[in-house]
């Protein structure tokens, strides 16, 4: 994108990329060496800034505190063979956080800003882009809300920031799921489908209940009757009995997922009968019961796709077979290929940061 956003830049004096053991990264623990930020005052975005990445100094009255008003994005941004890089789906990304952004009753943030912010810092810190099969810089956009006092009120001042940690694998290996009984993440009329903080704070102590039990991740249920499957706690869930793929549609307690809707568009490419339609716990454990459910496998930014091994359900569990030639596989491949530009991209998903 081509664009004559006047930014303000303070270079780093220093790199700390030869501090970094790449080979050994926790993800989301390990930072580049800028970051972008832009603040809302008195009804309009500012002057564009890059910093050295480093603490901010906030009021302890900022009513992101006290109210919540945060929303974030996940993306990444990827090196070919030939050391040149690339975003997948940036504008899909700018889109949501707007979106988050006009529920939490925070103000949209430019096009322009943010794609001129975004190539800017990548651009400064590209050599913290890992090239090879696996590496990515992974990007958190995210807005917090700046205005000092605890009224019960929206804020009127806004910081919008995005910063940068080099990142491998989220998940190793395959996951155990457990499909919530009880606990629900988002209710209709709610946030659930925006990228708000809460919606992540509020899953994090039934999520630990289950980790205590021995699985990783919850598939949440429906909030009315905790009957019918939605989404896992950072990823769409996928489901698939015989050769056919379901998936939960979008709704407003379902985060519309990047990597979810490009999984369906390639399953579409491939002939594989899609359904985007409600699922029922009772027909995933009948599919399981019969040896019919061949496959459960979750989709997101940061963990691709990520292959289940089992589910638990009503104090039992259901292990899923080895299937020879997976759709989870598949995906995976297909999605990373266009990601690191070895294949091609009929879609135009690529979006190269020259």
């Amino acid at each position: 994108m081509n664009t004559t956003v006047a930014m303000n830049i303070t270079k780093s004096e220093k790199s700390r990329i030869n501090e970094v053991d790449f080979n050994n990264l926790i993800f989301g623990s390990v930072f580049t060496d800028h970051m972008f930020f832009c603040d809302y005052v008195d009804g309009a975005w500012q002057q564009p800034q890059i910093a050295p990445y480093g603490p901010i100094t906030i009021d302890p009255s900022a009513k992101v505190f006290h109210y919540g008003q945060a929303v974030f994005e996940g993306m990444k941004a990827f090196k070919d063979d030939a050391n040149n890089t690339w975003l997948f789906r940036p504008e899909e990304n700018w889109e949501r956080i707007n979106k988050s952004s006009s529920r939490l009753a925070m103000p949209e943030f430019p096009k322009e800003f943010f794609f001129e912010g975004l190539e800017t810092l990548l651009k400064l810190d590209n050599d913290w882009i890992q090239p090879g099969d696996g590496n990515a810089l992974y990007i958190r956009p995210f807005v917090i809300a700046t205005q000092s006092g605890v009224s019960a009120s929206p804020s009127d001042r806004y910081r919008f920031m995005i910063i940068c940690a080099p990142a491998q694998a989220y998940y190793s290996g395959e996951v155990s799921v457990l499909f919530a009984e009880k606990f629900s993440r988002a209710a209709d009329g709610g946030v659930g489908f925006a990228k708000a903080a809460g919606n992540y704070a509020s899953q994090f102590y039934p999520t630990n209940l289950a980790k205590e039990k021995g699985y990783q991740q919850i598939v949440w249920t429906d909030a009315s009757t905790h009957e019918y499957l939605e989404e896992a706690g950072t990823m769409n869930v996928f489901f698939r009995i015989g050769d056919t793929l379901l998936t939960a549609p979008n709704n407003d307690r379902i985060l519309d997922g990047i990597t979810r809707k490009s999984i369906i568009q390639l399953a579409k490419d491939k002939g594989i009968d899609v359904q985007v339609r409600r699922i029922s716990v009772s027909e995933i454990v009948a599919a399981a019961t019969s040896g019919e459910l061949k496959e459960i496998f979750g989709a997101g930014t940061a963990a691709v796709v990520v292959p289940f091994k089992s589910f638990g359900y009503q104090e039992k569990d259901y292990d899923l077979p080895t299937v020879a030639n997976s759709y989870a596989t598949s995906f995976k491949k297909a999605l990373k290929d266009i990601q690191y530009n070895r294949s091609a991209d009929p879609h135009g998903w690529r979006y190269e940061v020259k």
